[in-house]
């Protein structure tokens, strides 16, 4: 895949700064809380065996914005 080939107008494309700066003001509290409650409820449904709602939490953990946010701030290669 070519990177340089994109269908995004030059105008809206982000510079390097104003990503730094949205990287920067994430509040990352909010985000780790978000993560937690969500595996803390798998963890009770898994418990009460409820493994429709595991399933269903499971699927809602990968694909939360927020959980990704956190697996790539802790990420080795991350930016942080």
């Amino acid at each position: 895949m070519n990177v340089r080939i994109s269908n995004t107008l030059q105008s809206e494309k982000l510079t390097n700064v104003q990503l730094r700066n949205q990287w920067n003001s994430i509040d990352w509290n909010k985000v780790e809380k978000h993560v937690n409650r969500l595996q803390v409820r798998i963890t009770k449904a898994v418990i009460e065996g409820k493994w429709w709602l595991v399933k269903r939490l499971q699927y809602l953990l990968t694909h939360s914005y927020f959980a990704k946010l956190l697996a790539t701030r802790k990420h080795p290669s991350g930016a942080n």
